[in-house]
C-alpha cells in the first residue's frame, strides 16, 4: 500500500522530493526495496507532524506536505493544489483539504471531522460534532457541510516551531491536532476537492479498499 501511494505521489508536479518517514525497520526495508528514499524516526512521536518535523529537520525547503501512507486513493493533483495554495497565500502557515459531505450519516458520525471555513477559505473551526448546527427544521439550500481530509502542507519555519507547542485545550477536548494551530491564532488555508480519500485503519478498511481496487 505504501508503494502504491509513493508511485502515485511521484506524479506530483509541485514536489521536488519525496521522503518516507518510518518508525519500524520492516517499513524502512520495504520502502528502500521498491526504490524510495526513506529514513527512520522515533517510534514515540505523538503525531504525524512531529514525525515529519524530525524527518525533515536537516533539509532545506520552504514547504513540506504530510502525506499519509495509508490512503491509497490520494490524487496527485490535490497535493499540487495544496502546495500552490500555500505558495500563493502568505497569510497562511498551513494548508489542508476539505470535501463536501453528501450524507446525513457522515454529518452525524463523530469519526468524520467536520470543518467550517470563512469566505476566504480559511478554517474557522474543526469538530467531531455537527457544525454548523442547523436550528431550522429544513436545511437551507445554501448550507453545506464539509469534512476534513488529513492532508497538510506546512511552511518549514512554522512546523519547526509548532512541534514544540504544548497540547491546547480545544485539541485535548476534540482530539484534533489542527485545533492547536487555530487556538494559537494561526491561519489554516483550505482547498476543496471532489475526490474521496479513504484511509486504511482497520482490517475491514483494507478489505473494502481491496474490493474497490479489484472492481476498477
Amino acid at each position: 500500500m505504501i508503494e502504491h501511494v509513493w508511485r502515485s505521489v511521484k506524479q506530483c508536479r509541485e514536489l521536488n522530493d519525496l521522503l518516507i518517514a518510518c518508525d519500524d525497520e520492516k517499513v524502512l526495508k520495504a520502502a528502500k526495496g521498491f526504490g524510495a528514499k526513506a529514513v527512520m524516526t522515533s517510534p514515540h512521536h505523538p503525531s504525524g507532524s512531529d514525525r515529519i518535523a524530525e524527518a525533515v529537520s536537516s533539509l532545506k525547503f520552504d514547504i513540506v506536505v504530510n502525506i499519509q501512507g495509508d490512503e491509497p486513493f490520494i490524487e496527485p493533483q490535490v497535493i499540487d493544489q495544496l502546495v500552490t495554495a500555500l505558495k500563493k497565500d502568505t497569510n497562511a502557515s498551513v494548508a489542508t483539504v476539505i470535501k463536501e459531505i453528501k450524507t446525513d450519516a457522515e454529518i452525524n458520525n463523530p469519526n468524520v471531522v467536520k470543518a467550517v471555513v470563512d469566505k476566504n477559505h480559511y478554517a474557522l473551526y474543526f469538530s467531531r460534532s455537527v457544525i454548523p448546527f442547523n436550528r431550522n427544521a429544513k436545511r437551507p439550500t445554501e448550507l453545506k457541510y464539509f469534512k476534513h481530509l488529513g492532508l497538510y502542507a506546512y511552511r518549514k519555519d512554522f512546523l519547526m516551531s509548532y512541534k514544540d507547542w504544548s497540547k491546547s485545550m480545544l485539541e485535548s477536548a476534540e482530539q484534533l491536532e489542527q485545533l492547536r494551530i487555530l487556538e494559537a491564532g494561526y491561519k489554516i488555508k483550505t482547498i476543496e476537492t471532489d475526490t474521496e480519500s479513504l484511509a486504511v485503519d482497520t482490517p475491514e478498511d483494507l478489505a473494502r479498499i481491496v474490493k474497490l481496487v479489484e472492481n476498477k
